[in-house]
């Protein structure tokens, strides 16, 4: 049955192992959003602690497939990523030569890691840890959200729960998540699994801040607030717009890739809100080009309906920038434990209060973003994170053994 999280700690020297982490994308698929970075972030840590890690992914780029070879693995900074085609049901990632790979190749590992759930490869790596005797974790990737299922293809997925993501999860050595508001959201679908795992997302944090590039963005008029992130509806773009008919002189950006091609929606929404002319929808920024957005920004807003962690509100506490959230974001918690932003209920009028607020006091601004870099140092770093991540890997084994 399912349980509080386990709150894994380090001791000593981590013993060198042979980790698998398997997920239905991976660099350079970026359309995905932030899991990609984060699971990349893993792994290439966990290579710099001296543990081999390899990626079992698909070559599935939204419509298209990567630019990448079959026949052998690409080494992305020490990580080896193999990528299997996938001939059919994309939507499933249903890939023939990855499930051989994995019968072939899962018993070579210590431990699997499987990241995101109504997936063909989680549920194929699963079956064959399980038959290899393999310990594996799952990590749901904020997926595994009730509101998020039922307002989207709602009786296929809770169809795909029945038969693969609850014998996954029940069958595993644990669930890996990234705050509590992921363990929480999992307890409400009543799903069972031995124990969880509390481990949170890393930052890797430019450190030459005098070099950050602007790129397209040099000429945003400033200041300006900021939201980055996927362009989704779960993200609460509509409560910005309402929020900002409240906000007084005061531009918005908006930067994200919008796959599902809302922003001409978002726009017609604006319009009607009489605040189209203060937003500038800036469209995808790379990796190269956000942290000078960020370092730029008076403030960062992330008004999510469901968010399982948030790695863009810790990219922005990391450049010294004040954050707004709402209580379902997952690092809500961490902002308002550590005084690095402002947690807001989800009420436009409410938002629109707490930004002039923010905006009105300089020093309140400073405080929150000194606060906020401060603790991403101390709490996301990856060097922070790993030694926990390791913990949970050598807690799995030992019961697996």
């Amino acid at each position: 049955m399912s349980c509080p999280a386990h709150r894994v700690d380090a001791e000593g020297a981590p013993r060198r192992r042979r980790i698998l982490q398997v997920t239905p994308n991976y660099y350079p698929a970026v359309r995905y959003g932030g899991p990609i970075r984060s699971v990349h972030g893993l792994a290439s840590a966990l290579v710099r602690r001296g543990h081999h890690v390899e990626v079992f992914t698909t070559d599935m780029d939204g419509p298209r497939d990567l630019d990448v070879p079959h026949d052998r693995s690409v080494d992305l900074d020490g990580v080896q990523v193999s990528y299997f085609p996938v001939p059919a049901l994309r939507r499933l990632w249903w890939s023939p030569a990855m499930q051989r790979a994995l019968r072939a190749r899962v018993a070579q590992f210590d431990v699997v890691h499987l990241h995101g759930v109504f997936a063909w490869p989680t549920q194929a790596a699963a079956t064959a840890a399980e038959r290899a005797r393999v310990p594996y974790l799952l990590a749901p990737r904020g997926m595994l959200v009730p509101e998020l299922i039922a307002g989207r293809s709602r009786w296929i997925k809770t169809a795909w729960i029945g038969m693969f993501d609850r014998r996954v999860l029940r069958n595993s050595a644990g669930l890996h998540a990234t705050s509590d508001v992921e363990i929480a959201d999992v307890g409400r679908l009543a799903l069972r699994y031995p124990r969880a795992y509390l481990v949170g997302n890393g930052i890797d944090v430019p450190r030459d801040f005098a070099s950050l590039a602007a790129g397209p963005f040099a000429n945003i008029p400033r200041p300006y607030a900021l939201f980055l992130s996927r362009i989704s509806w779960k993200k609460g773009i509509d409560r910005l717009i309402d929020a900002w008919k409240d906000v007084a002189d005061l531009p918005l950006v908006i930067g994200g890739n919008d796959y599902e091609g809302l922003v001409p929606k978002l726009s017609a929404l604006a319009e009607r809100a009489g605040v189209r002319h203060r937003l500038h929808f800036v469209g995808e920024v790379s990796d190269a080009h956000k942290w000078a957005l960020y370092a730029n920004a008076n403030m960062f807003l992330l008004p999510s309906y469901s968010e399982n962690f948030g790695n863009v509100v810790a990219e922005a506490m990391s450049m010294t920038c004040p954050v707004l959230v709402t209580p379902e974001v997952g690092l809500a918690r961490l902002v308002e434990e550590s005084g690095s932003g402002l947690i807001v209920p989800g009420e436009p009028r409410k938002i629109a209060a707490a930004i002039n607020r923010l905006q009105s006091d300089p020093a309140l601004r400073l405080t929150l973003g000194r606060r906020g870099a401060a603790t991403v140092e101390r709490v996301l770093s990856w060097n922070a994170l790993v030694p926990r991540m390791e913990a949970a890997y050598e807690d799995a084994i030992a019961r697996g053994a």
